[in-house]
């Protein structure tokens, strides 16, 4: 491996098995837990009464999941400090009725879901993943990890101008994986997954089933120096999360209550109760302070003195089409986190967020850059003005600047998990 590498890779080697580990939101959240509950968190659940105890705490609801750490000495007015993130990324979702096809094949109907960069899904290996619901409400995960579906591409010789013209795909008709020969097999595919989870067929009532590509995670390039996966927008910020909360937890004297708030639905907006729009992390926080004897006035003031990190995926430049990019805004892999920057809010960040996030990247050694959108492209948004608005606490976005973003495999540098990670801790630890 090339001596250009300037740290340990033992962090990017296990976000590698915590990408393969994940391929749904569900997945994303189980392990996230299992983690915690290794560094001695503990679960709580919703619907229990929460006691004033000091230590690791976390709720998982669906595909979200929130932890916290009260550590020794906190009053009930100590802010929180947030790492956000969320867990889904887009893909192909079954749909209620999935047992299809026509002309003598077998398919499985699929909804798309988020801003899906629909030709990454053509002619590749699919599995499946998700959870089934049985009739005495009990979740189970599936995850299907070999290859099991396939959305074929037209020939060339059958699309002479696809080269020349482009590829259309039309979203309704062209995205139907297949998964077999024969006619339409009603009730075939959840015989089939129920049987891979090992339950009855029967006792399915409820299915919330997704597309994976079954490629592992790798590192690319002559030096190694990039990797290439499923999912890092955005398990890549919910890993680093984990590393973050679970080490800034060992630290001797904390000013401030570490949160790691992963949530589903981001990348169709987040309007769910599992969401950043939704009121999940509003509650816990709510609920830790009133655990611990605070009132609201003491809410207040915590929810005054708390700053939220975002962070998400964004745009490395791309060699091939920097004119989409700001010309004076050009970020690399490995070079470090991304501080985002939009000012119609798109992005949550203002001046004092930026102090906030340098101090934290300085005490950590962590080299940073600006990302912000070319002024004739439309820009995406993140969690960040989500939680700023709802919540009413100093918002900052980040993340680590990727190639082939929404792609079914995306691409960032190698260094850059670890560097996002130590930059958070820092934030966490104050």
């Amino acid at each position: 491996m090339s001596s250009a590498h300037r740290f340990d890779r033992g962090h990017t080697d296990d976000l590698m098995t915590f990408l393969a580990a994940s391929p749904s939101p569900y997945h994303a959240v189980a392990n996230t837990a299992e983690r915690l509950e290794k560094a001695g968190f503990r679960q709580v659940a919703e619907t229990d009464a929460w006691d004033a105890s000091t230590g690791g705490k976390y709720v998982t609801r669906g595909g979200a999941i929130i932890a916290w750490y009260v550590p020794d000495g906190a009053t009930t007015a100590t802010p929180f400090r947030i790492i956000g993130a969320h867990t889904d990324s887009p893909n192909l979702r079954v749909k209620p009725l999935p047992d299809t096809g026509s002309h003598g094949w077998r398919q499985i109907a699929v909804e798309l879901y988020g801003g899906t960069l629909l030709n990454t899904w053509l002619d590749r290996d699919l599995g499946l993943s998700g959870r089934i619901t049985l009739r005495d409400g009990s979740h189970h995960l599936v995850n299907v990890d070999r290859p099991l579906l396939r959305v074929p591409q037209l020939a060339v010789h059958l699309d002479r101008s696809v080269n020349s013209e482009g590829l259309k795909l039309d979203k309704q008709r062209h995205m139907t994986p297949i998964w077999g020969l024969g006619d339409p097999d009603e009730g075939g595919l959840i015989r089939f997954v129920a049987e891979e989870a090992g339950v009855a067929a029967g006792d399915v009532t409820g299915w919330d089933l997704m597309v994976h590509s079954v490629e592992a995670p790798a590192y690319l390039g002559r030096d190694q120096e990039l990797l290439a996966g499923p999912r890092m927008d955005n398990l890549l910020s919910v890993h680093a999360g984990i590393a973050a909360l679970t080490t800034a937890c060992a630290s001797a004297s904390l000013p401030y209550i570490p949160v790691l708030a992963a949530f589903d639905h981001e990348e169709n907006g987040s309007q769910s109760d599992t969401g950043a729009e939704g009121p999940l992390l509003g509650n816990v926080l709510e609920r830790s302070v009133f655990a611990r004897g605070g009132s609201f006035e003491d809410k207040s003031r915590a929810f005054a003195g708390t700053v939220c990190l975002s962070s998400d995926t964004g745009h490395a430049v791309h060699p091939n089409y920097s004119e989409r990019h700001d010309p004076g805004h050009h970020p690399m892999p490995n070079g470090g986190p991304i501080l985002k920057v939009n000012v119609n809010q798109r992005y949550a960040t203002d001046g004092s967020g930026r102090a906030v996030f340098a101090a934290a990247a300085e005490r950590a050694g962590v080299p940073w850059q600006h990302f912000v959108s070319n002024n004739a492209m439309p820009c995406g948004t993140t969690i960040g003005p989500i939680t700023a608005a709802r919540h009413g606490i100093t918002t900052v976005d980040i993340g680590v600047a990727i190639l082939s973003m929404h792609s079914a495999r995306e691409l960032c540098g190698a260094d850059d998990p670890h560097l996002l990670a130590s930059a958070l801790t820092a934030f966490l630890e104050g």
